[in-house]
């Protein structure tokens, strides 16, 4: 991974410490696979003891990963943005290499003829790497709701729902999200729209729920007060809220991964699997006699 210093800043020995503790939390995550936004490795530092958690703290880690990036003391390709990306159309050197890519990326619906239609969303777009990564694996359809889902998408999602109806015997919806006044509202707000726009689907919260929050015990933030949810949410919950980046990914991952499982026909699934590992051989034998 490139290490390039663009700047000489020199840093307090406290800061130095600190530059170590988050390359050691970045090599953890990077060992399994991982690469984290600004806001999940601060949480991950708060979690582990070695920041406060703290709009200033916050802001005062954000400014160190910036110089230390600077000067070549935090990897590039460590942090990402997954909010802006630069799009562009694929390239390919030969033929060949453009057949061997679409064998790679041939893949057919596993998880047709299931009797449970599902799709996992999150509140967040800085998390969908991580759902992504539990839903490729699982073939199933994942959406990131970007707080609170517009009229235009829910109604869409309601149409798609509808048309599965047809073909399925029931529909689910794995839902992670905040917990804050907002984010536990949005469970209830996407299961009252769907059934108003008569879609027959169950909205299924995982994460983060309040059971989770005192098994991880992750970083507190006090509760919005200017959202209109807040009082009825102090009420339940006390005045501290949890953001569902503080989870570990490989919690996110595990619970993904562990309630579809557990909605899965898992005889129908790996009868398509080995359909798709036949149709995969018979490619490649095309592909061979054009080499």
């Amino acid at each position: 991974m490139p290490r390039v210093a663009y700047k000489d800043i020199s840093f307090r020995p406290q800061s130095i410490v600190l530059i170590e503790l988050i390359n050691d939390v970045i090599s953890e995550y990077a060992s399994m696979g991982y690469d984290l936004t600004l806001r999940q490795l601060y949480y991950q530092l708060v979690a582990k003891g070695y920041i406060e958690n703290s709009q200033q703290s916050y802001k005062r880690t954000g400014e160190l990963i910036n110089n230390a990036r600077l000067t070549g003391l935090i990897d590039w390709n460590a942090i990402v943005d997954r909010t802006r990306s630069l799009k562009e159309r694929s390239h390919w050197s030969s033929p060949n290499q453009i057949i061997d890519s679409a064998i790679n990326q041939y893949f057919i619906d596993i998880r047709k003829d299931q009797p449970v239609y599902v799709e996992v969303w999150v509140e967040k777009e800085a998390l969908v790497e991580v759902v992504g990564r539990a839903c490729h694996e699982l073939d199933v359809p994942y959406f990131a709701c970007r707080g609170y889902v517009s009229q235009s998408e829910m109604w869409s999602a309601s149409q798609r729902f509808i048309n599965q109806s047809y073909c399925c015997e029931r529909a689910v919806i794995i839902h992670l999200g905040d917990h804050d006044p907002s984010g536990v509202d949005m469970t209830r707000d996407i299961q009252d729209r769907l059934t108003m726009f008569e879609a027959d689907v169950y909205v299924d919260r995982i994460a983060l729920t309040w059971e989770q929050i005192q098994q991880y015990s992750p970083p507190p933030n006090p509760a919005k007060l200017t959202d209109s949810r807040c009082k009825n949410y102090i009420e339940t919950y006390g005045s501290e809220s949890w953001e569902l980046d503080a989870l570990n990914p490989t919690i996110i991952h595990d619970l993904i991964r562990s309630n579809v499982w557990d909605l899965t026909d898992w005889e129908l699934l790996n009868a398509r699997k080995q359909i798709l590992a036949e149709e995969k051989e018979q490619m490649r034998k095309y592909s061979d006699l054009l080499k």
